[in-house]
């Protein structure tokens, strides 16, 4: 049972990772993985007992950040696999850190934000031999690949979450 508690405790970070890369590398976080994230928390909560109530509260907190994270899609705001990767980790999460998610999340978005337009101001793109997705970066008000900011926020918090640690005890 160890080794399948370990096995779930790594489907968090690792998907997290993936989708910061390949939003990275392709400005796109597929459904897959949002889909990878739900069903893992499902599996997880069967695996840890997770009180019914527990459960449907992390799934409310989930389907509530997918409203608001959909409504800064539609004011172009957020990219829909973003806003999709936000709710999806928000479920593991839960309600005694959804806070300080957000808050990582959007402080990890000022940083990369920042990072980016430096890297589009100081490296003049026609100057350098770079591959397709690093020049995708220099589109001059061009998109942010936000899931690493989405990943990062979820990854910091993550060790302090009671799915975390109910897997490590």
């Amino acid at each position: 049972m160890a080794s399948l508690a370990s096995l779930f405790l790594m489907t968090f970070p690792v998907a997290m990772a993936f989708a910061a890369a390949n939003d990275l590398f392709t400005m796109k976080i597929p459904n897959k993985i949002s889909l990878a994230l739900v069903g893992g928390f499902i599996a997880v909560a069967v695996l840890t007992r997770m009180p019914l109530e527990t459960f449907g509260t992390n799934l409310a907190i989930g389907f509530l950040i997918l409203a608001v994270t959909f409504v800064l899609f539609s004011l172009n705001l957020l990219g829909g696999g973003d806003a999709k990767l936000i709710a999806a980790g928000s479920i593991w999460i839960g309600a005694d850190h959804i806070v300080e998610y957000i808050f990582f999340v959007t402080a990890f978005g000022g940083v990369l934000s920042l990072a980016i337009l430096g890297y589009r101001n100081w490296f003049p793109a026609a100057s350098f031999a770079l591959p397709s997705w690093a020049r995708r970066l220099h589109v001059p008000k061009g998109p942010i690949p936000y899931g690493i900011a989405i990943a990062a926020g979820a990854l910091a918090i993550f060790p302090k979450t009671d799915i975390f640690l109910s897997l490590i005890s």
